[in-house]
């Protein structure tokens, strides 16, 4: 029978007694073994389990990857929206994106142009002959394995094609609307009286990108919260993928001031579905969802959320009661919600820096309503110190 070595040493436990207690500790270089054998084989076991899950999980993150890359690429034609707090538009530019990929498996980048449509120059001249419209390249930071996990924090759901991204700067939306609206006139003033740009260090910039069911279209929506925590604009991406394609898709705008509640109104039965941020997107719940939206008697918007889950079968029950002015709902707890055209609205804290300052976790929601009976959300929460733990995407249809 094989016998383990040992070494001692001495620990003086009281300084009135010199006598030490000497402890018998295992060398660390010799391996551990039973009479039988069974301790080491357990070991190896685990350890072979460890490598396999390591394996696993590796082979996940990388087909996530794969699958965010196969997602984005293609020829976009699209239309870029800016809107206030309040829902009003405040430019529409033309956009076009390409979108392509080198390397495999955890090599694989993601390349990304955005063209911009150039304003036309307040300085030309009148009388000249309409030239063709000039387009601005802006090249996006490539997405690699290190920052979809690091700095953009992705939340990615591969089957129902939707994503959640943290951005760092606002540098993109910023120069898309100097090209798309001074065009060659910008000159690099901080802010223009007639045109609102983003905060040079926002304090917060999530994309929140939700996939048509019914045409390869997809919506890409921004909050952007200013340095102080308040949300300083929001931005709408509308494109459509396709070389044929052509037209530039538009938020339908046909819906006055109080009239873009309507086709959220009623109850609406669906499921939803949450991932831990990263790359790795491993699912922490799945549940059963009804959400009631209403307008009462006193004309106050009343939104009443229940979540069961699979696992424990609880179910978690939300009320809040909020006024609406105009585009803009706002409700008691704080949290607020813009009415958009096209079917679409964005929610958010009314203060984030709040939230943070008690400790308290908050989320961003982007919702698109496609068709009067169907609708998908994302979610995107974050912890009280305001980094992006999960995101929760909902497939929802009303009853």
């Amino acid at each position: 029978m094989a016998t383990a070595s040992w070494v001692t040493c001495s620990l003086l436990f009281s300084p009135l007694n010199k006598s030490s207690t000497r402890l018998k500790l295992l060398n660390p270089n010799t391996p551990l073994r039973s009479s039988y054998g069974t301790r080491s084989i357990a070991i190896k076991s685990m350890a072979v389990q460890e490598d396999d899950k390591r394996t696993s999980d590796e082979s996940m993150s990388i087909d996530n990857l794969r699958g965010f890359v196969d997602l984005n690429v293609g020829k976009w034609t699209g239309s870029f929206h800016q809107f206030d707090g309040d829902g009003n538009l405040l430019h529409k530019i033309d956009t076009r994106l390409s979108a392509s990929s080198y390397g495999e498996d955890e090599l694989i980048s993601l390349n990304q142009s955005l063209y911009i449509k150039q304003a036309t120059s307040a300085t030309s001249v009148a009388d000249e002959e309409e030239e063709e419209a000039e387009w601005v390249e802006y090249k996006i930071k490539e997405t690699n394995m290190f920052t979809v996990d690091k700095y953009q924090q992705i939340g990615f759901f591969p089957k129902e094609r939707a994503f959640s991204l943290r951005y760092q700067t606002a540098g993109m939306l910023d120069t898309t609307l100097r090209q798309g609206v001074l065009g060659e006139d910008d000159t690099g003033e901080e802010s223009p009286r007639f045109l609102r740009l983003p905060s040079r260090r926002p304090a917060l910039v999530c994309e929140n990108c939700l996939y048509s069911n019914q045409t390869d279209r997809r919506a890409r929506a921004f909050h952007i919260m200013d340095p102080k925590g308040v949300l300083e604009m929001l931005i709408v991406f509308l494109e459509e993928r396709g070389l044929e394609n052509l037209v530039h898709p538009v938020l339908d705008d046909s819906q006055g001031d109080g009239e873009r509640i309507t086709p959220f109104l009623g109850t609406w039965k669906g499921r939803s579905i949450t991932k831990r941020s990263g790359v790795y997107g491993s699912t922490l719940s799945e549940a059963d969802t009804v959400a009631v939206l209403d307008i009462n008697d006193q004309g106050q918007v009343v939104q009443d959320i229940s979540s069961t889950s699979d696992v424990k079968n609880v179910t978690t029950n939300v009320h809040w009661v909020g006024e609406m002015s105009k585009n803009l709902i706002t409700f008691a707890e704080g949290y607020q919600m813009t009415l958009l055209p096209g079917g679409m609205y964005m929610g958010c804290p009314c203060d984030v820096a709040k939230s943070v300052a008690e400790l308290k976790s908050f989320h961003l929601e982007f919702c698109w309503l496609e068709s009067s009976g169907s609708r998908q959300r994302l979610v995107r929460t974050y912890d009280h110190e305001g980094l992006a733990v999960s995101s929760t995407y909902f497939s929802e249809t009303k009853v």
